[in-house]
């Protein structure tokens, strides 16, 4: 029997202002008509919880994308991450958030490394106290009053600064809950 891995679908930019809508209980049949396993979805901003005996999280994407696409007749762009990736990113966090409300921290999931000459254009000391730093494909965002009024966060989506790049962004209480749904354990 061949080996399952668990998997988390960060579908960007779904059910946001109305647009780009995808019901939470068809992306769970998406993903079970795709032929993966212990499928579950989690809040209606795009996130599904799945198994699947391959471990190739660019395929999966992939997949998951083009389905979208003929089921809804629209693109949307999927990262698919495995378990101990998203609890190494709970577990790397640089930021204390254990003391930190879930909208103050989150976490931008990049399609690949990025390097940090790619933000120097940003300046960090304009935008403080909030503040980022760089992880393994991703980027956590400290906004002490919230992403919705940020202006960190807006400089940080500029067209230049992600240029080439799939990202997608959740608030650390979501980061924390799909580590846990994929691995079993507490984030």
């Amino acid at each position: 029997m061949a080996k399952t891995h668990a998997y988390a679908a960060l579908l960007r930019g779904i059910n946001v202002g109305g647009h780009r809508k995808v019901p939470m209980a068809d992306l769970h049949g998406l993903v079970t008509d795709l032929g993966h396993g212990h499928v579950r979805t989690y809040l209606q901003s795009g996130n599904a919880v799945f198994t699947s005996e391959t471990d190739d999280e660019d395929g999966l994407a992939r997949g998951i994308e083009r389905a979208v696409e003929e089921r809804f007749g629209f693109t949307v762009d999927c990262l698919v991450r495995g378990g101990p990736y998203l609890s190494s990113i709970v577990g790397d966090c640089p930021f204390p958030a254990g003391r930190l409300e879930g909208r103050q921290l989150h976490v931008t999931y990049f399609s690949e490394r990025v390097e940090p000459e790619r933000f120097d254009g940003v300046d960090r000391d304009a935008h403080l106290p909030e503040d980022f730093r760089l992880g393994d494909r991703a980027l956590y965002l400290y906004t002490p009053g919230g992403i919705g009024r940020s202006r960190l966060a807006d400089a940080l989506a500029r067209a230049s600064v992600r240029k080439g790049l799939v990202a997608t962004t959740r608030n650390w209480n979501t980061v924390g809950k799909l580590a846990e749904m994929t691995t079993g354990e507490p984030a």
